[in-house]
């Protein structure tokens, strides 16, 4: 197994960070990446603003979720549950006895690669990992790195294998966190990142929540979700979008329910049932123990009272899971959106999507029936509200 391992304050991460991690992972063939975020780095000070130690690990988790590596990027808390200085030693003798069998390579820039002979026990180091050093910049290519890999070499009998990045983001740490405290910076992270930083006004973000635009309001909710959710909530935003131009529904309203509907999706019961509490949520018998069906009441409202949306956007998700009896058009509109979707794939959905722009109610009644007649296959107990659904376009369709 070959493992990379990654350290760094990454304060923030960013996407050098990702275009580095990337580009050494598939050039080193790497069956996983160990993003290992630094609590206190030896060479230098943490400056102030500094989100804490918990912040920053999430912001590098949100980072390795989207890099979207076949083998898979995790993060470590090695460094961060380790008291003193982060001494890569250290971090390298901890995962050589997690991973006893594993060949290790230790991922780091150009400026790291030209002075690790000064780190703390670089002898450690280069025993028990190889050094792949990448370049950031197109300067830094085999002019600057042939001199030190043959030092290293012939001093450690260290392995190196060295890369100058394509297409390079160039931007350091310190510039983005100015930029982040103007105001600007968003083309330099992950959405995913950029939403937990506006979300939790870190390196001094300011964001109004409650007025933010598509692009901003995009990033929060991505930064509350998996990567691999993504793509299903971006093809509902745009369907809902498409199914409103066509039906005459807000368009606006449509997309930012879209946006929204699934932004608790990976809440555990437990945070689900809170939510619930707080904002005044009932829940029937099976409500309280089917984790599936709290998503679309506490994304509701998250929506309207972390976001500001307005009661039609809040319904319209609210009532996204299950359906229920007379539906207004929002709220049709978001539930067939989530349907059919792009990403969706079963036997009828190309009949349930030709459906949709041509009769929404038949295509809302082909949809629930469809959903009521899975649920009794599996032997799932299904809601009250979703059969009043069915019911309801039952006798809305009958001609």
């Amino acid at each position: 197994m070959k493992i990379g391992v990654y350290g760094g304050t990454f304060n923030p991460p960013h996407l050098g960070h990702m275009a580095a991690a990337r580009a050494a992972a598939e050039a080193l063939g790497l069956d996983k990446l160990i993003l290992v975020p630094a609590a206190a780095p030896p060479h230098k000070e943490l400056p102030d603003g500094t989100p804490e130690p918990e912040r920053r690990l999430e912001l590098v988790r949100l980072a390795a979720d989207n890099l979207g590596l076949p083998g898979g990027a995790e993060t470590s808390e090695l460094e961060l549950r380790r008291e003193g200085k982060s001494f890569t030693s250290d971090t390298l003798r901890q995962l050589r006895e997690e991973y006893p069998q594993a060949e290790l390579w230790l991922l780091m820039g150009t400026d790291m690669f030209l002075t690790v002979q000064h780190w703390h026990e670089p002898e450690v180091i280069l025993k028990l990992a190889g050094i792949c050093a990448f370049g950031r910049t197109e300067r830094d290519g085999e002019a600057v790195f042939a001199p030190q890999r043959e030092f290293l070499q012939k001093t450690y009998g260290a392995k190196i294998f060295t890369l100058t990045l394509p297409n390079p983001v160039d931007i350091s740490s310190t510039r983005l966190r100015e930029l982040l405290a103007r105001g600007e910076g968003r083309e330099y992270l992950a959405p995913a990142v950029y939403g937990h930083i506006l979300m939790n006004g870190l390196y001094g973000a300011h964001a109004d929540l409650k007025r933010l635009d598509i692009p901003e309001l995009r990033a929060c909710s991505y930064s509350m979700v998996r990567a691999k959710r993504i793509p299903h909530i971006r093809g509902t935003e745009e369907e809902a979008m498409r199914l409103a131009r066509r039906w005459g529904a807000d368009e606006r309203l449509a997309q930012r329910a879209g946006i929204l509907h699934d932004c608790t999706k990976y809440l555990e019961l437990p945070d689900q049932l809170a939510l619930c509490r707080k904002y005044g949520v009932e829940l029937d018998e099976l409500e309280q123990r089917a984790v599936k069906l709290l998503h679309s009441k506490t994304g509701a409202c998250i929506a309207r009272h972390i976001f500001g949306e307005p009661d039609e956007v809040y319904n319209a998700i609210f009532w996204h899971t299950t359906g229920k009896g007379d539906m207004t058009l929002l709220e049709k509109i978001l539930y067939m959106a989530d349907y059919i979707e792009p990403c969706r794939n079963f036997d009828g959905v190309e009949q349930l999507r030709a459906m949709a722009y041509t009769d929404l109610d038949r295509a809302m009644l082909m949809g629930v029936e469809a959903t009521v007649e899975d649920m009794t296959r599996r032997g799932s107990p299904i809601h009250v509200n979703t059969l009043q659904a069915q019911a309801w376009f039952r006798e809305k369709t009958k001609l």
